[in-house]
This record gives C-alpha cells, sequence and structure tokens, in this order.
C-alpha cells in the first residue's frame, strides 16, 4: 500500500461535509482484501472495518477524519486541489492514508494482536456533527463491546516541528461555543435619536464589556477565549435600526468553565440591555466540548513515541490548543488521547503557514511516521 499515492489521491479530489462519496469510495477499495468487517452508514459517507485478532482481547478505536474545507489552495504541488475552492487545509488526507496504512500494517500482523482494532473513517469533523452521528450510529459497539482505548492522530503545520509528536494529559484542544446576541431597539430618524431606542450604543457597551469580563472575571489558571467576529448593525447613516446582532467564538478547556461562561456572558448581556431599556435574544450554538486526554493514555503514547522514535521526537505540550476537535465526544465517551504531528515541511521557512491556510503545505515523508505510530499505539494497548 503506497500512502503517499493515496494521499495525492484523496488531496486531489476533496469533499466538504458529511457526503464525500468519492474520498469513502476510495478509502473500502484501499481496505478491500484485508478481511475486515465493514460497515457505512446509509446516512453519511463513514466507514468502520473492524479487525478480529488473532488472540481474544478488548478492542482499540483508531480514527481518521477524512472532510475538507471551502478554502482555494495556493501552494503549488503537483497533487494540488482540482475541485475549485475546496482544498485539504487541515490535513484530514493525511489522516485517512494513515489510518489505510495501519489498518494494512495491523492486518498483516494480525496474529500477533491481543484484541481487536475499530478504524473510525470519519466525514464532517469540520463542523458538521460527524463523530456524533458516528457515535449515534453505534461505533462504539462495532467490535461487540466498548473500546478501552481511542487515539486520533493530527498533523499540524506550525504548531510543533517537522516529524515531533505532541501531546499531554488533560486538556490538549478547546471547547467551542457560538453566541449570537440580537440586541432589540426602536428604530428610527437618526435626527430624532431621543424618540428612538438605539440598539448600537448598547450593542458597543457589550462588546466592551465582554473584554473586561475576560481580563477581570475569568480566573487567568483557568483560560478563557472570546472573540467577538461579526457586529452588524443598521442600514445607511441617517436611520437608527432597530436591532444590532453581535457573533461570539467563546473557546473554554473545561466542562464547569464553558458552563460557568456562557452563564455568567448571557447574565452579563441581559444587565447592560435592562439598563438601557431595550431587549436581548440570546441564541447559544454549542460546536464541541473540550477534547481531554486521559492521563494514563498520554503517557503511554509518550512512552511509544519514546520507544520508536526516540526521546528527540516527542514534546509534552505546555498548554492546550485554543482550536476545538470533535474527537471530544469520542474521549467523553472512551479514555484516550488526541496527538499532534508536525508535518511542515522540513526545509519551510518559519513561521510556516498554519492549518485552515491556503498555502498550507503538508509533508509527504511524515505519513510513514504516522502510519507505525497509529498501528503500534493499537498493538501495544491490547497487549498492555
Amino acid at each position: 500500500m503506497n500512502v503517499v499515492d493515496f494521499r495525492h489521491r484523496l488531496h486531489r479530489r476533496p469533499e466538504i461535509g458529511l457526503d464525500l462519496p468519492h474520498t469513502q469510495r476510495a478509502v473500502l477499495e484501499a481496505i478491500d482484501g484485508l478481511g475486515l468487517e465493514v460497515s457505512c452508514s446509509t446516512e453519511i459517507s463513514s466507514v468502520v472495518a473492524v479487525l478480529r485478532g488473532g488472540n481474544d482481547g478488548p478492542a482499540v478505536l483508531l480514527r481518521g477524519d477524512m472532510d475538507a474545507l471551502p478554502v482555494t489552495e495556493l501552494a503549488d504541488v503537483p497533487y494540488r486541489s482540482e475541485v475549485d475552492g475546496v482544498m485539504h487545509a487541515c490535513g484530514h488526507d493525511m489522516h485517512t492514508a494513515m489510518l489505510v496504512g495501519a489498518a494494512h500494517r495491523l492486518a498483516a500482523q494480525r496474529d500477533q494482536l491481543y484484541g481487536d482494532v475499530i478504524f473510525c473513517f470519519q466525514p464532517g469533523e469540520e463542523g458538521h456533527g460527524g463523530a456524533r452521528k458516528m457515535l449515534a450510529d453505534g461505533l462504539l459497539d462495532a467490535a461487540g463491546s466498548p473500546p478501552i482505548a481511542a487515539y486520533a492522530l493530527h498533523v499540524f503545520g506550525d504548531v510543533v516541528g517537522h516529524g515531533v509528536v505532541a501531546t499531554r494529559p488533560g486538556p490538549v484542544m478547546g471547547g467551542s461555543d457560538g453566541l449570537t446576541v440580537t440586541v432589540i431597539g426602536t428604530g428610527g430618524h437618526a435626527s430624532v435619536p431621543h424618540l428612538a431606542a438605539d440598539p448600537i450604543p448598547t450593542a458597543s457597551e457589550m462588546v466592551l464589556a465582554t473584554q473586561s469580563f475576560v481580563a477581570r472575571g475569568c480566573d487567568p489558571f483557568e483560560p478563557v477565549v472570546v472573540t467577538i467576529g461579526s457586529f452588524h448593525a443598521g442600514s445607511q447613516r441617517n436611520v437608527i435600526p432597530r436591532t444590532a446582532t453581535l457573533e461570539l467564538s467563546i473557546r473554554t478547556f473545561s466542562d464547569a468553565s464553558r458552563k460557568s461562561v456562557m452563564k455568567r456572558l448571557r447574565g452579563l448581556y441581559e444587565g447592560i440591555a435592562r439598563a438601557h431599556g431595550v431587549e436581548v435574544a440570546i441564541e447559544h450554538t454549542p460546536v464541541h466540548p473540550p477534547t481531554i486526554n486521559a492521563s494514563r493514555e498520554s503517557q503511554f503514547v509518550e512512552a511509544t513515541v519514546r520507544d520508536l522514535f526516540g526521546a528527540d521526537r516527542f514534546e509534552l505540550m505546555a498548554h492546550p490548543l485554543a482550536a476545538s476537535e470533535d474527537f471530544s465526544y469520542v474521549l467523553n465517551a472512551v479514555p484516550g488521547a488526541f496527538i499532534l504531528l508536525g508535518a511542515a515541511p522540513a526545509d519551510a521557512p518559519l513561521p510556516s503557514p498554519s492549518n485552515h491556510s491556503g498555502d498550507v503545505i503538508f509533508a509527504d515523508d511524515v505519513l510513514d511516521d504516522g502510519v507505525e505510530l497509529l498501528a503500534e499505539l493499537a498493538k501495544r494497548r491490547l497487549r498492555a
């Protein structure tokens, strides 16, 4: 199995969301003949494949996400995207190729496995609820009993060095929530603002109060990131609008902090609206909970990386990333670890382009390391 060629095939034909017919077909063709128990959802383009080991034992789950992003590829690579405005800008083609490679390697070693391996090829990681849908479809029961551990490997272009593997116990990625705050006043003519209830000053005060909330209302040892990414009000300068709308992205690193921040922000905005004599409507959109590694599993990953590649290839992360990841739903149900792999080209100038950038390039030469790491994690964890 040539994982580089397979990765290039996926990269040329990226697909977005939950419906990935080309990608699903490519995965099914790549694992055909390995003797896996394969099932596909009738609603989304997921693939679940179970490898039965030669010896009785529990199951371990390995995940690879498959979907791309609505990003135009700017990098000049021979295998660049052939789909306008769509690109594997987060490296999910790498993840899928590494998981296919791990399936081939482990299938050739099935007699050495003390249990089963669940290969989870997931669509819709980029905000489309893919993990939740696969869990609802019975992912964790695919082998007959829930897995004892779950692992996902994710490439990054600018977080860790080329070929370096990184993780940490506890929170490794942030939880993500959205808030839409609509201030509802009374519109009117700009020449007589006293006859209207202008929502813009109220919304502006909410913007400033949000910055104070993070700086003065949150524990500095429990990080919170609140970004107001959108502020819309009005249509022209001599009209006082009826509404003003803020859209927020909120990142937290524990379930307790997540609940507290959402409750307190709601109270803050309702209080400001009340003081200005206007109404406010608040819509909460949960995206992902924090991604939290089990301490034992992150330590197991560290020991495995050090043994396979050497101590200089492992990095213990000092702090989590504020980006979010829907593998969090799996780790809420199964102890496991989310693992970072540095995949910028070794000769890339620093800082190299980040994930989700049209300029990002992920190096093919880390694919074999990803295959080996995924396969060894499954084999060693079952043996342990």
